[in-house]
């Protein structure tokens, strides 16, 4: 009997040792409560369902205020009909809705906030008080009630740092942002670091460059173009479109996140920022043209027009810091992305017919006249 029981033990001893070799970046027990705020946006519902189809054991909590930008068709039926996962409707600037969903959570992934540099110049007042306001109340309740969450991830954006005064660019770079929009995430981007340097509270700032892929708001450049494509209307570039970017493919996104989460030494990232980047950047009339190749259709239908305020007009990210804490690197090259967007876009034409109206948005100009963006 005695020997039965070795044998059992060192049965259940390899087990444990294979697993820990096929999951190296897990930490803790299998159960884990995750809440996401604004997953039912673009860069959120795309992580919500990479993380639901990779974690079967999670249960997901998302709290979303179904603005213009929110849609629940988002987010996959499976996923809305599954008992693991829960919705609730509702602003991050509820202090009581926050904290109820905070002190039954373990991770927590903030992605909530109104995103648009061009809507932001035309109506600046939601940008404030969501990306501001709403990180404050997320702050507040994390240090009030979040005694279960074991690590919390503010998705900030490379617009913070305003164009690049050194490429590329690194989490050293200097905070100056060109927009209303960019204001209000470096004012939400320096509450959680305040917060951590007076709370010590288990947070990390993850900066994504320029992300693209499926679900992404009509309003938004790429998809402008691709649906203009689709239309065989002319692609409008504001300015000259020599504007860099550094593009990244949400689902890449996506797995730096996953292993921000799942690293064993979570104090080697706690309290940093990381920029999550491809570390190339690509001019705005080459994303145009790009478009253009993929449907076959000539560089002249590319149709210059007033630029935006408030231009960015460089934008390289830094890889090493993500490469070197995460161990991540991108994986989709641009061509490769570029082509699944575009075939997404082409499959859910009813998708983004119904936000066409909202797409284009009045901007008043610094000489005082109205364009439409």
């Amino acid at each position: 009997m005695q020997i039965l029981k070795i044998m059992f033990a060192l049965f259940l001893s390899i087990q444990t040792y294979y697993a820990h070799a096929q999951g190296a970046c897990y930490n803790g027990p299998a159960k884990k409560t995750v809440f996401l705020t604004g997953a039912a946006g673009f860069i959120g519902s795309n992580f919500l369902k990479y993380m639901f189809d990779k974690y079967p054991e999670y249960q997901f909590i998302v709290l979303d205020a179904l603005t213009y930008a929110g849609n629940l068709d988002n987010i996959p039926d499976y996923i809305k009909n599954s008992n693991r996962f829960e919705f609730i409707q509702g602003s991050v600037t509820n202090y009581r809705i926050v904290s109820s969903i905070m002190c039954r959570s373990n991770y927590v992934v903030h992605f909530a906030a109104e995103s648009h540099v061009t809507r932001s110049i035309f109506d600046d007042s939601t940008f404030f008080e969501t990306d501001v306001m709403g990180t404050q109340v997320m702050m507040r309740c994390l240090v009030d009630c979040g005694k279960s969450v074991e690590r919390y991830i503010h998705i900030s954006t490379s617009e913070v740092c305003g164009t690049a005064e050194s490429q590329p660019m690194d989490e050293e770079h200097p905070i100056k942002p060109r927009s209303p929009y960019a204001a209000a995430k470096a004012g939400a981007d320096r509450i959680v670091y305040a917060y951590w340097c007076t709370y010590d509270i288990p947070a990390l700032i993850i900066r994504p460059f320029n992300n693209y892929g499926p679900r992404q708001h009509a309003e938004k450049m790429l998809p402008r173009f691709i649906i203009q494509a689709i239309k065989g209307k002319k692609l409008t570039i504001h300015g000259n479109g020599e504007q860099t970017r550094d593009w990244i493919y949400t689902l890449d996104l996506a797995r730096a996140l996953d292993k921000a989460l799942h690293m064993r030494e979570f104090s080697k990232i706690k309290n940093q920022v990381i920029h999550v980047g491809s570390g190339i950047a690509t001019s705005v009339v080459d994303m145009a043209r790009a478009v253009l190749k993929y449907f076959s259709m000539p560089d002249d239908y590319i149709e210059f027009i007033t630029d935006r305020p408030g231009q960015v007009e460089t934008h390289i990210s830094s890889t090493e810091k993500a490469h070197d804490l995460l161990g991540w690197k991108s994986d989709v090259n641009l061509e490769q992305g570029i082509a699944e967007t575009i075939e997404w876009y082409i499959e859910h034409r009813h998708w983004w017919e119904r936000m066409e109206t909202v797409a284009h948005i009045p901007v008043t100009t610094q000489n005082g006249t109205t364009v439409i963006h």
